[in-house]
């Protein structure tokens, strides 16, 4: 007997460019199956191999997911905790904090949040119930794209204006630099970028799948980015492909950076990046007859130098006209606020009484250490103890017995071993939301598909049910879901309501592929590109971008990278099963002349290390990064190694050149055999 088959569309709310159509197959009204949509233009039919494996494994198993509030009976970091109910845990809370304003300020106590769910209510949301309270803020992207955003906004007065990615059909270039698709957007990789008919660039440092898959691979040294894009600039100017018109009605500043390029030949350019010369000239010029789109990832901007990268880079699509045409553009973000969705809804800032205090992630382990700046720590959304640098540090500050702490999650994540209360959040198959794509110029409904794990409960509802025991009665902290979503869909314009939205899927909200700045003009203060920044100048950085690169590494230090993973979505999926089958153990990639200096084997037990903590892994030795360069993928779990520790813990924090955002692929290491 095969039961009673009905399906139900929803989509992925994950932290990922894809955005895809799910259908989840319910069998006499259980769920059997969560598959990706045959009729979704991104997925096909086919789900990520993480995403199906987790939505199919831990997402949906009772004996793993958190059914109920627990309240701490261990030590911290113990992660031992006793079932409580929710009218016991939250009334708990809620007299704890008013102790703590009362005594010490609202502003000591401290939420920090990110994508663990990128659906609109329940990533927004809770920052009602902290604005009411006056909390403190970790900045949120700081822990990932900050100094791109900045960077961006000083040139075009803002980064999430990107190209509408069904022109790349108009485009005959697509120039992707320091982003990789197959990993951060599987479906993106799979099929957009695939199947677009123009020439296809990648700028990476490591050798990707999406980098293997691409006409031109210019495989530049981690930091020498901005010196690349000079040389590039440089080519331009003599193959007479800088569009000197276009920079004359829209832009300001063209002739600062001008007068720079002389000495940035290609064979400069070699020398500073270790992409041949000839390999810049094809690129320059495959680039500059365009139409051409220019993808900037999120890891390029994550080096010390990341902001001066970001400018660098961005001087390509002025420079060349490559902006406000069919088939041209460049894309970092694509925000919810051009679709209508206004962010300010969501969190209700008006409802703060108290001045607003925010830090970057970089510093959030120096605060926890201190007692009179945080008397509280709220996580939702985040896995902090993963994620986050100087992770040893970070470790003995979740310690402290007078830092009370409550972790909001779907799991028993490593953050929430250290956690007084841990709050159960249902997922997103167990509740109605919308999906604002970060790519796609596309809403996705996301539909309840089945009923919460044990007496888990949205994100919203956890922080309304929490206000109401902090005996708060502004109407904003208690509107309901239905109400939200009929708002949020008649903001961006659709006539019916949420199950019309659902009957849907995904909703392209316009019918032909938008031109980026097509009335070219620019939410700067001058309404032009500003290649010459007034703002950035006040703020205490160069007037242009310049052509400079980070130093190579000294002695037998190695840069290392960590980026995203195929399989995990940042830290999420990193305690299945079977995921972590398919990661393997820990692993560290050398280039082989690397290798052999050390003397290490592929396979070898190897020990990277650094003033910042040392990690022990398994040497892989492959030609997919430049010498001097190492490869290990972020976000495993710490809990799941005997050392409670994944590559954070030799990541020291250092902060970008702009916008105090995560510098993480400046780290520098040593890498060794380990003893027997």
């Amino acid at each position: 007997m095969t039961g009673n088959k009905t399906y139900v569309r929803t989509t992925c709310p994950r932290d990922c460019y894809d955005s895809c159509g799910i259908v989840v197959v319910k069998r006499d009204g259980v769920v059997a199956k969560v598959l990706g949509d045959p009729n979704d233009s991104v997925s096909r039919g086919a789900l990520c191999g993480k995403c199906a494996i987790a939505y199919n494994g831990v997402w949906r198993d009772p004996a793993v997911r958190l059914g109920h509030p627990l309240r701490r009976t261990g030590r911290k970091g113990e992660g031992r905790f006793e079932a409580v109910d929710w009218d016991t845990a939250l009334a708990e809370i809620a007299q704890r904090l008013q102790t703590i304003v009362d005594h010490h300020g609202p502003a000591s106590i401290w939420h920090t949040h990110y994508t663990g769910t990128c659906s609109k209510i329940a990533g927004g949301f809770p920052l009602r119930f902290f604005n009411r309270l006056g909390a403190s803020e970790v900045e949120p992207d700081s822990i990932c794209n900050l100094a791109g955003q900045l960077a961006l906004e000083y040139v075009f007065g803002t980064a999430v204006l990107g190209f509408d990615p069904r022109s790349a059909r108009d485009a005959n270039c697509l120039l992707l630099w320091g982003v990789n698709p197959s990993a951060s957007g599987p479906h993106a990789h799979k099929h957009w970028f695939r199947e677009a008919p123009g020439r296809k660039i990648v700028v990476d440092p490591v050798r990707t799948p999406t980098a293997e898959a691409a006409d031109l691979h210019l495989q530049v040294f981690p930091g020498s980015d901005a010196a690349l894009a000079f040389s590039m600039l440089h080519v331009l100017r003599r193959k007479g492909l800088i569009d000197r018109a276009f920079l004359s009605r829209n832009a300001i500043g063209w002739e600062e950076i001008e007068h720079q390029l002389g000495d940035c030949t290609p064979e400069w350019g070699a020398a500073q990046t270790g992409v041949p010369a000839a390999v810049i000239e094809d690129a320059a010029g495959i680039y500059g007859r365009g139409p051409s789109l220019l993808w900037l990832g999120q890891g390029l901007q994550r080096q010390p130098m990341g902001g001066n990268i970001m400018r660098a880079c961005a001087l390509l699509p002025a420079a060349t006209g490559n902006i406000g045409k069919a088939g041209a553009g460049f894309y970092y973000l694509n925000g919810s606020g051009r679709k209508g969705i206004r962010e300010s809804y969501i969190a209700a800032p008006q409802l703060r009484r108290e001045p607003a205090h925010s830090l970057s992630h970089m510093d959030l382990a120096a605060t926890l250490e201190d007692s009179e700046k945080a008397r509280a720590l709220f996580c939702w959304n985040i896995n902090i103890a993963a994620s986050n640098p100087q992770q040893t540090r970070l470790h003995r500050a979740l310690q402290r017995d007078d830092l009370f702490t409550v972790v909001v999650d779907p799991f028993l994540t490593d953050t929430a071993d250290f956690a007084d209360f841990v709050l159960p959040a249902a997922s997103f198959l167990e509740f109605d939301d919308i999906v604002s794509s970060y790519f796609h110029l596309t809403l996705g409904a996301q539909v309840k598909a089945m009923e919460p794990i044990g007496v888990s409960l949205p994100n919203q509802e956890i922080f309304r049910r929490l206000a109401r025991a902090m005996g708060y009665g502004e109407p904003e902290l208690f509107e309901s879901d239905a109400e939200i979503l009929a708002k949020l869909l008649r903001d961006v314009g659709f006539s019916g309501g949420f199950d019309d939205f659902a009957g849907k899927g995904t909703l392209e909200l316009w019918p032909e592929p938008v031109i980026q700045f097509a009335d070219f003009k620019f939410p700067t203060p001058s309404g032009k590109i500003e290649i010459v920044s007034a703002r950035a100048e006040a703020a205490g950085h160069p007037r242009t971008p310049l052509p400079i690169v980070d130093p190579r590494p000294a002695g037998d230090h190695l840069r290392l990278l960590s980026p995203a993973t195929p399989w995990l979505m940042n830290s999420s999926y990193g305690n299945d099963p079977k995921i972590a089958a398919k990661l393997g153990p820990e692993a560290v990639t050398l280039h082989p002349d690397d290798a052999a200096e050390r003397g290490i084997a592929d396979g070898d037990g190897v020990e990277i290390a650094n003033e910042t903590g040392r990690l022990a892994a398994v040497a892989r030795v492959a030609a997919v990064v430049p010498r001097g360069t190492a490869l290990s993928g972020k976000s495993r779990w710490p809990g799941g190694s005997s050392a409670r520790a994944n590559v954070n813990v030799l990541n020291p924090g250092r902060k970008t050149d702009m916008a105090e955002s995560s510098a993480v692929h400046g780290v520098e290491v040593t890498i060794r055999r380990a003893s027997a």
